[in-house]
């Protein structure tokens, strides 16, 4: 059964520059992209949350719209105000859990 933790472990391993969608974290570990947006939401501050973006590249408009911010301080390929998910993709690693 997929959890809070095993979205965690996917996102505390985005690097920076480099984003991952819900969706992709949800085929990964099993669950809904909006299942992974719930279980974003029970997360500490202390994972990179802005690098988790909508398939289209729209970042997350949560804390306020600071993840374009954060985004772009850490020169994350960009069109406009939407990532360049195609420069920026993240490919992680098959989790195991």
């Amino acid at each position: 059964m997929s959890s809070i933790e095993d979205v965690r472990a996917v996102v505390v391993d985005i690097p920076a520059g480099q984003v991952i969608s819900y969706g992709q974290i949800g085929t990964m570990i099993g669950m809904g992209p909006r299942q992974v947006g719930h279980a974003m939401t029970l997360l500490n501050d202390d994972v990179p949350w802005w690098r988790v973006v909508y398939a289209d590249g729209t970042p997350s408009s949560c804390h306020h719209g600071t993840a374009l911010e954060l985004l772009r301080a850490e020169q994350t390929p960009m069109v406009g105000e939407r990532v360049d998910v195609q420069l920026a993709r993240y490919i992680p690693p098959i989790l195991v859990t």
